[in-house]
Order: C-alpha cells, then structure tokens, then sequence
C-alpha cells in the first residue's frame, strides 16, 4: 500500500520532532473507483447502501525482511442496493466519514460491484508493510 501525504507528515512529526499525533481508534476500509493517490484526490464509491467498513490487524511480523500487517478477519460490505461502478482501489480511512486517508492500492482484480453484489475481502487478504 503506499502511505498518504497526511500520514507520512504524521509519522516525521511525531517520531523525529515530537509532535503529538493521535491514532485513530477504528479504521476504515474504503472502495474507489479512482486512485485516491497520496494526495487524497481519488473518486470514493458513492450511494446503494455503500459505507465503509472497519478493519483490523494482526500484530506486525516480519515476511521476506518487510514488517507486515494484515487484516485479522473477513471483510463485508453491505449488499449493493445500486450499481456502484468499477472498484479499482481501496483505501484505509480514519473516519467512517470524512477523516483522513492513511494508506491506499490498486486491488489485484477490478470488479464492478452491480446490485445485489457483496463485496468481501478474506482475512489476510489486506496487508500493509514497510519496504526495505
């Protein structure tokens, strides 16, 4: 996934000069139809019951030298009550609305998500790292 602007300005004030940042305390998984690039600039899937939905980790491990984390259980939307469009990337929020985009990527394999889809993401299937 590659780190938000927000996020990374986060991380280098909080670690090498010392000012505070608050985590958030849930974390969201969002669907785009865009990329949402660093910057925050991407078209988030919008109406037909669509929301975003929490996300957990597992505790950090090491795979292939990167520390990596991975969502800790399936992941379901709601069912689509309307056609949501292509979905090429997914973002993790810090709001169920609003709030501030920390990490996003392209998914593996685009879907249009049509009416009566439910999108889901199977446990281990989200990852995280920090690359060497």
């Amino acid at each position: 996934m590659n780190i938000s602007n927000y996020l990374s300005a986060a991380i280098f004030n909080y670690v090498l000069r010392n000012i505070t940042f608050t985590a958030p305390t849930t974390i969201y998984l969002a669907l785009y139809k865009s990329d949402p690039t660093q910057a925050d600039t991407g078209t988030e899937v919008t109406g037909g019951a669509y929301v975003r939905v929490p996300i957990t980790f597992t505790a950090p491990a090491l795979e292939s030298g990167n520390q990596t984390v991975k969502n800790a259980a399936d992941i379901e939307f709601p069912v689509a009550t309307a056609d949501w469009g292509l979905v090429t990337h997914v973002g993790l929020r810090s709001a169920l609305t609003g709030g501030n985009l920390l990490w996003s990527t392209a998914v593996d394999n685009p879907r249009t998500i049509q009416t009566g889809d439910k999108p889901k993401f199977l446990a281990g299937g989200t990852s995280v790292k920090f690359t060497n």
